[in-house]
């Protein structure tokens, strides 16, 4: 029995790389779309891409092999119901990647899933990167000598991460954070007001649940029992609640009989305005801790977990906080108020004094202004410099 032919590429086709990208994040689709960007300009568009991602990567021109929503959970319990759907997504996109025989395999983020592909694919002469780097700083140390064992090369975020990985003699490039690309600190406080119709005299919060749909469920009936504290002690305060898509149905039901005036808000730039409008934050652990701070908006961070998920990782975690900002200046920067002390008492607390204190917010204010400078700002484009290597190690495995 024979099997058909593969169809036959163009000229055009056979002469443009093809990228097969792996983003399980919506923090990684941004990333990927941005990256996704650069490489196009540097090829004179003749990149081509396909993989797993979100809106933004598909905007960009992905082929679409499925949707990033399906590897988007998180913790250990709350991931065992999804285990035997995602072995099969494995399984299906190491046979995608074979089937494309792609210039490279870039994979974003989401450690469990990319990494179990790139494992597979390794030996058959496909580049693997990987853009994110493992937290090996917080806990597995042991993990950089297991992914040394099968990429090829490593882009990381933060100027401390590469000593972590060129010992295991991976090569590691810092290439900053992309999220200075974006217009965090840029917002525009009176657009945002005009557009919303929202008055002069309102006090603004920030109030930000998550990407994950767990994170969404388990953080909203806190923060709207926080906010009506807040309500009480704040009669003109009016809460902004920015979102994503994938979760913003259940955001905008979910906020309808909260106890102030509430807008929904999707898109970036809303977001941006609404981080200039607002007075303060309360938001859920994750990427947009790094936003917050570029913005220079006075934050308090929230999360929780499954207790027995959190009772195992805390037997691995060697940083003292959760949140990146923290873990980068080594002090309290952000306040954290995780699992027990994630409660609206805590929670109305420490918000409650970046609304009332001028001298609190400045404080964090002043804090926050270094961080730019850490993630990249001012010195290079990290999208830039990403594509960059990307294309080197292209180049250098004559792909």
């Amino acid at each position: 029995m024979t099997t058909a032919a593969p169809p036959s590429l163009s000229l055009e086709e056979r002469e443009a790389p093809l990228f097969f990208l792996i983003a399980g994040e919506p923090s990684g689709d941004v990333l990927g779309a941005r990256l996704m960007q650069a490489l196009k300009r540097k090829t004179a568009g003749r990149a081509r891409f396909a993989g797993i991602g979100g809106e933004r990567m598909q905007a960009e021109g992905m082929d679409l092999f499925f949707p990033q929503h399906e590897l988007t959970h998180f913790g250990l319990f709350e991931l065992l119901r999804h285990i035997p759907h995602l072995l099969k997504r494995i399984r299906q996109t190491i046979a995608e990647v074979k089937r494309r025989k792609p210039s490279a395999l870039i994979t974003i983020d989401s450690p469990d899933f990319c990494f179990r592909v790139a494992k597979a694919l390794k030996g058959l002469d496909i580049p693997l990167i990987h853009y994110v780097a493992p937290t090996v700083w917080a806990w597995r140390p042991k993990r950089a000598r297991k992914i040394a064992r099968f990429l090829d090369h490593l882009l990381v975020l933060l100027p401390f991460e590469p000593p972590y990985f060129t010992r295991e003699n991976l090569p590691c490039t810092f290439v900053g954070h992309s999220i200075v690309e974006g217009a965090a600190d840029k917002g525009d406080a009176v657009r945002f007001r005009a557009r919303h119709a929202i008055p002069d005299d309102a006090q603004l919060l920030a109030v930000l649940p998550g990407s994950r749909m767990s994170e969404v469920t388990r953080l909203l009936p806190i923060f709207k029992e926080t906010v009506a504290r807040l309500h009480a002690q704040h009669p003109h305060l009016h809460v902004i609640v920015p979102t994503v898509s994938g979760v913003d149905p259940v955001v905008t039901a979910a906020v309808r009989d909260w106890a102030t005036p509430v807008t929904v808000t999707l898109g970036d730039e809303d977001k941006y305005d609404a981080f200039a409008a607002a007075t303060a934050a309360l938001a859920c652990s994750g990427t947009i801790s790094v936003e917050l701070a570029l913005a220079k908006l006075p934050t308090v961070i929230a999360y929780k977990l499954n207790a027995l998920t959190v009772r195992l990782y805390r037997r691995f975690i060697k940083t003292k906080y959760a949140t990146l900002i923290n873990i980068m200046q080594n002090r309290m920067v952000m306040p954290e108020l995780l699992q027990e002390d994630c409660t609206p008492e805590k929670l109305v607390a420490a918000v409650d004094e970046l609304l009332s204190d001028p001298v609190a917010r400045q404080k964090q204010v002043d804090e926050l202004a270094a961080i730019a400078g850490w993630l990249g700002q001012g010195a290079f484009v990290p999208s830039e410099r990403a594509a960059d290597v990307v294309l080197q190690v292209v180049r250098e495995r004559g792909r």
